[in-house]
């Protein structure tokens, strides 16, 4: 029934928000002009997610699940579109990206969702006159998310990613120049070694140049650890 009820508002609404907190998101495409962010909704398909990824985004260190927590929206959604349309290859994301089980009204609602998690990098310093209360320390704790430092030389790195990166990704590892480029800043170092090895092998084609694998082969190994050295700093600067 909330369905139904959603559908409909988005069928009324001219105005940018709408009561009880539904708002219109930014659209990309005349087709997302009317797109209405259901928190409620975006929160039950994020449980889906949540098995891998963890509930609130933050992946695996090991690198096998990549952050998603306060990605670009925009960004994710092309990643989702692209499992969907086999144009990038991902074997566990197979069962969950078809259009049965994902359709695009779904790919805007958790894409929305995750973009809005923020995660932070340390624990909230504890007001005295709050007292301390254990369980609720425990809860804050799991969702502090701290990249470790990579071995590497971060300075020699810094100057890497101001050759390479810095155009697009920022200065920081968050500002994007346009829509639909990653955060880097706070993303697990091993993932990020994974997507670049696909990007030598071009068996994922970086922003959708194949020619930009080329780029990733003329870095020497120890250039990318230095450069993995440096993005594993950036979420404490």
């Amino acid at each position: 029934m909330k369905r139904f009820l959603v559908l409909g508002l988005r069928l009324l609404t001219v105005g940018p928000v709408l009561a009880g907190g539904l708002c219109l998101a930014q659209a990309s495409s005349a087709g997302e002009a009317h797109f209405v962010f259901d928190p409620e909704y975006a929160e039950e398909i994020n449980g889906t997610c949540a098995g891998c990824h963890g509930e609130n985004g933050a992946g695996t260190a090991d690198g096998v699940y990549p952050r998603l927590a306060g990605q670009s929206a925009d960004y994710l959604a092309k990643q989702l579109r692209a499992f969907k349309a086999r144009t990038r290859i991902n074997i566990p994301m197979l069962p969950y990206t078809t259009e049965r089980e994902l359709p695009d009204e779904d790919v805007l609602q958790i894409t929305t969702y995750l973009s809005r998690i923020d995660l932070p990098t340390k624990l909230a310093s504890i007001a005295p006159s709050k007292g301390f209360n254990a369980l609720d320390r425990l809860r804050e704790a799991d969702k502090v998310l701290n990249i470790p430092r990579y071995p590497g030389d971060i300075a020699a790195g810094e100057r890497l990613y101001a050759h390479e990166c810095r155009s697009c990704h920022g200065t920081d590892g968050r500002r994007a120049k346009s829509r639909g480029i990653p955060l880097l800043a706070g993303q697990h170092s091993l993932y990020l070694k994974r997507q670049i090895v696909y990007f030598r092998k071009g068996t994922r084609v970086h922003d959708d140049d194949p020619e930009d694998a080329k780029l990733f082969q003329s870095i020497s190994d120890a250039d990318l650890e230095n450069l993995l050295a440096y993005l594993s700093v950036l979420d404490d600067r």
